[in-house]
């Protein structure tokens, strides 16, 4: 699923659908997701709320590693399809992605050089 937003398109995983954001939202953790800005450039991100966040940090602490670090890792109050596309929308608007490394493209051929 890819949704086009006025500064970004929000590019869901293949098997997001009703069911998955249900479950996103339940589980409080979403990974896979993309914003691809107008240029083709796509930067990958992981949605957490809060809650799942400080569980899995207290999991992470009990094997003597305190923290969670994450490139393009984003905190919102719930992880829903609406939150997300705003919090897209502002990412972009602010430059975030300029602090991440972009997905390599793929050339039409499908073959590296």
């Amino acid at each position: 699923m890819i949704l086009k937003l006025e500064r970004c398109r929000v590019r869901f995983p293949d098997w997001y659908d009703e069911l998955a954001e249900v479950e996103a939202e339940h589980k409080g953790w979403l990974q896979g997701v993309e914003v691809e800005l107008d240029d083709g450039t796509r930067y990958p991100v992981t949605f957490y709320d809060p809650v799942r966040l400080a569980q899995d940090l207290a999991e992470e602490a009990k094997w003597d590693r305190p923290f969670i670090a994450e490139p393009g890792l984003v905190v919102i109050p719930a992880v829903t399809r609406a939150a997300i596309l705003l919090t897209a929308e502002h990412l972009t608007s602010t430059g975030f992605c300029s602090h991440l490394r972009p997905i390599p493209s793929v050339p039409e051929n499908g073959v590296h050089r």
